[in-house]
């Protein structure tokens, strides 16, 4: 404010002619659009300001007039009156916790000054402006601002605040340019209420809390800004208004949420940004050397990264739990001592263009019902697996490239379900490992220079792999593992030091237009009792560093079906071990020196005799004489070795020695007894029927009275068909499946809930019970589900009840079986249970109640699941983390709830 003509100038001395002797006086004095003038020295007064006037010391004596709080309770200066400035003058307040400089209505500029002992505070409708000013030793807060108006802090310093360094509340427009908040004990800035924050060139170092806290529906944009040396977060954010769909440009500001445009926030001792909910936007912004995680999203919180840098995170490089949603584009992650992204909970993640390097974890590890999808993504050079997904997440990758893991490229496991396409995996110990129960489907996928495999099916999972190449592998190029029964189609193998195609025991998979070239071994391995469909493939080159190693080998009891398929360029095309039957439709050997492959229609060769006519064209491998099956003593050893359901041990023993008497009267030629081998399992879900039923069929095919032993699960939708004259057809191709083993038919109860014109389920159980009385000595067929609606199945039909006459009661584990399937999967997974934890699983498991929603061995599995995950958060958080703190699980790793 320039004093206008007409002004005057009001001068005040401790002693001398025409100058009054305090500053109130002065005032008193004045008119608005006065100016008073201070001598130097030291002024003990309370000041009313309610006129538009200027308070300024005489020239050159900047700071040399210092205004004492007359009394401890009142304010130094107090503002009632538009158009106030203040410049130069030391302010000095009696109370640290209460205001030195007070506005609560009119506005008040404050410049050049110095405010101690005391806040400056602005409330009501008042407007505030603090330029080239220090605020020191306050309490609380050094500026508050709960104001509806608007506030400005330019050039400011605050420093040595017992409390928080600036609070903006209520409704307030506050604006800072190369604000400085250092040694505060509280967070740095704090915005809350509907307040609306911009901070540009501000720097806030070394709070004893956050760097910056956002609260409620309070919103915050800060440009080109600085956070360091927090003692927990660098920014936390509890709440934030709607952030808008537009970004905003440089230099505009945003109308809600809390955006961050090129700001740094460095060695931080919690996470870099916490967001808890609201929205948060970071643009081109760096958090370097948190103690934490770089950013994390909890509960509702949701936040966007767009070119971003998150290097050397304590924790992992970016966090989403709960209900939260992250998103970032062109954003890099490195040098994170635990995952560079992990997604839990419900949380959904994006992130596209993105690096994550160097991370002492996976470098993405998504678990629990989380759902993560990558785009064009660089993955590389992780301690662990460049992708993890676990748990029942859902991961989805486009594109990208991932590279130098020390443990898998990609591993998906649990029920976890999983889409890739157009993936790159180089190097690493192994490319690309599927364990789990859930979908899993690679499209287009590359995998290069694997240690181990290239691409591994675990066992009795059932991927989706289409036009995937694999190539210079250090053992086998595709692996399928026991019992698995994976689709493969388009895909190549090349240059594997080991077999090109390995197929586990007992896998039964589908595999066409399949080309493998180049392999050390073999070009297909078939193991013990493999099954499955192979058709339109091209071996060529088996055994290309020099060994005779055939292209085809067929372990012992192993009957796949062959057709269409090509053999070239090698010493021997099959090598069969005894017992092995493989099926050959159409199939050719080309530049082979030792040549057994049969040629024309479909043929059967055994080790023991050449080809022969297996019966009419069109005939599967299910129709070949079938392998031998595990011994009986075995079969039993392994039922007994399951966990609890000592009840259905006894009842199954017997039904054994029943059935083996049966089967020693029949090759006495004596008539045998009546029996039904037919069986109702009841219980509650996850306590081994399919389990029991699996060994069960093989039992039967142990003792001579099933042809295979195998296992066939169906429901309702299985059997019941849609529309008129789709039903029976349905159920015939399912029993036709499960001939010569057991048909498992899971909630049987399900055919006979619903009533109406359009529903068939009488007709399947119709359908059924026709096809057990057809072929009774050729399946056996075990309905399953809860007690109660198991009875009243059976009672709804005579016929069922004359062939379901046993039934075996699947009781609910005791506390002390789950514990000891817990420590079961400890040992499989390489974990240990200390005897605390041992002692607090088992209280645990004896407290939770017995009803239907219940899970027995299924709650036991995935409570550890569960304790893996938070004791990997609780190690995460070690600084230096042994062996034995990696493979321990205490009694602090179970959770309250699952």
């Amino acid at each position: 404010m320039t004093p206008t003509a007409s002004a005057t100038v009001h001068r005040v001395a401790p002693k001398g002619r025409g100058a009054h002797r305090s500053i109130a006086a002065a005032l008193r004095a004045a008119r608005d659009g006065d100016e008073i003038r201070v001598a130097p020295g030291e002024y003990v007064e309370q000041l009313v300001i309610d006129r538009a006037v200027r308070l300024l010391p005489e020239e050159g004596a900047r700071h040399a007039v210092r205004l004492l709080a007359a009394s401890p309770g009142r304010p130094v200066l107090e503002v009632a009156a538009r158009d106030v400035r203040v410049e130069d003058l030391a302010l000095v307040g009696q109370d640290p916790g209460l205001p030195a400089v007070l506005v609560n209505a009119g506005d008040l500029g404050l410049d050049g000054c110095e405010v101690s002992g005391g806040r400056v505070e602005a409330g009501g409708s008042a407007s505030l402006a603090l330029t080239d000013c220090r605020l020191t030793g306050a309490e609380l807060a050094a500026v508050h601002l709960n104001t509806t108006g608007s506030a400005r802090l330019t050039r400011v310093v605050v420093e040595d605040v017992e409390g928080t360094g600036v609070v903006v509340g209520s409704r307030a427009a506050a604006e800072a340019d190369e604000l400085t908040v250092r040694r505060v004990t509280g967070s740095g800035v704090r915005a809350r209420g509907g307040a609306r924050v911009v901070l540009r060139e501000c720097r806030i170092s070394g709070p004893g809390r956050s760097g910056l806290l956002v609260e409620d529906d309070a919103s915050v944009t800060a440009r080109d800004c600085r956070v360091e040396e927090t003692a927990t977060e660098g920014v936390r954010v509890l709440g934030s208004s709607a952030r808008p769909d537009v970004r905003p440009a440089d230099g505009e500001t945003a109308e809600g949420g809390v955006v961050l445009v090129r700001c740094e926030v460095l060695r931080t001792g919690g996470d870099g940004v916490a967001v808890f909910g609201g929205d948060v936007l970071l643009l081109s912004c760096r958090l370097r050397d948190g103690s934490g995680p770089g950013v994390s999203v909890e509960d509702e919180g949701r936040a966007e990264l767009v070119d971003c840098q998150v290097d050397g995170a304590h924790g992992s490089g970016l966090v989403a739990r709960g209900a939260a949603r992250l998103s970032a584009e062109g954003t890099s992650v490195t040098g994170s001592r635990a995952n560079g992204l992990l997604a839990g909970g419900r949380a959904e993640v994006r992130m596209d263009t993105g690096d994550l390097t160097a991370c002492s974890f996976s470098a993405v590890h998504a678990c629990d019902d989380s759902r993560v999808t990558l785009t064009a993504c660089r993955i590389g050079s992780s301690a662990e697996h460049g992708i993890r997904a676990t748990d029942r997440a859902g991961l989805t990758v486009e594109g990208g490239r991932i590279s130098d893991c020390g443990l898998s490229g990609v591993q998906i496991d649990g029920a976890a379900e999983a889409r890739m396409r157009g993936v790159s995996v180089v190097r690493g110990r192994a490319g690309i490992t599927t364990e789990s129960s859930g979908t899993v489907v690679l499209e287009e996928c590359d995998v290069v220079g694997a240690e181990r495999s290239g691409i591994s099916c675990g066992t009795e999972t059932a991927p989706v792999l289409r036009d995937c190449r694999i190539s210079g592998t250090g053992t086998a190029g595709l692996v399928i593992g026991e019992g698995a029964t994976p689709s493969v189609e388009g895909c190549t193998v090349r240059d594997a030091a080991g077999s090109g195609v390995v197929v586990g025991p007992r896998a039964e998979p589908r595999i066409r237009a399949v080309t493998v070239s180049r392999t050390g071994k073999n070009s297909l391995f078939v193991g013990e009792k493999a099954r499955g469909t192979i058709e339109d493939c091209v071996f060529t080159g088996a055994g290309s560093d020099g060994a005779a190693f055939p292209a085809l080998h067929v372990s012992a009891g192993g009957a796949p079906v062959l057709r269409g398929c090509l053999v070239r360029d090698c010493e021997e095309d099959v090598a069969l071990e005894k017992g092995a039957r493989p099926v050959f439709d159409d199939c050719v050997a080309r530049d082979v020196k030792n040549p057994s492959l049969p040629t024309g229609t479909e043929q059967a060769l055994s080790a023991a005799g050449g080809p022969e006519t297996s019966g009419a064209a069109g005939t599967t491998a299910r129709e070949t004489e079938a392998p031998a099956e595990d011994t009986l003593d075995d079969l039993l050893a392994e039922l007994q070795g399951l966990a609890g359901l000592e009840r259905v041990k006894n009842d199954v023993s017997s039904l054994v020695k029943l059935m083996r008497m049966v089967r020693r009267r029949e090759e006495m030629g004596l008539a045998p007894p009546p029996l039904s081998r037919h069986l109702v399992f009841t219980g509650n879900p996850g306590t081994g029927k399919t389990t029991v039923a699996r060994l069960y069929g093989r039992i039967l095919a142990a003792v001579g009275l099933l042809e295979r032993g195998h296992l066939v699960e169906a429901d309702r939708a299985d059997l019941v068909g849609e529309y008129v004259g789709h039903t029976g057809p349905k159920t015939a191709r399912v029993f036709q499946q499960a001939r010569g083993g057991v048909l498992f038919i899971d909630e049987a109860y399900s055919l006979t809930q619903y009533a109406g014109s359009n529903d068939f389920g009488q007709e399947a159980i119709a359908t059924l019970l026709k096809l057990m009385e057809d072929h009774r000595d050729d399946v056996v067929v075990i309905v399953a589900g809860y007690l109660k609606e198991m009875e009243v199945f059976v009672r709804s039909n005579p016929g069922l009840a004359s062939r379901f006459n046993r039934t075996l009661l699947f009781e609910d584990y005791s506390g002390a079986e789950l514990v000891s399937i817990v420590e079961h999967q400890a040992a499989q997974h390489q974990y240990e249970l200390t005897a605390e934890a041992r002692e607090a699983l088992t209280a645990r498991f004896d407290a939770m109640p017995r009803d239907r929603g219940f899970g027995n061995g299924r709650t036991a599995r995935q409570l550890f699941q569960a304790m893996t995950e938070r004791q990997a958060y609780r190690v995460a958080e070690l600084p230096e983390a042994s062996e034995a703190d990696v493979m321990t699980l205490g009694p602090e790793d179970i959770p309250q709830s699952l």
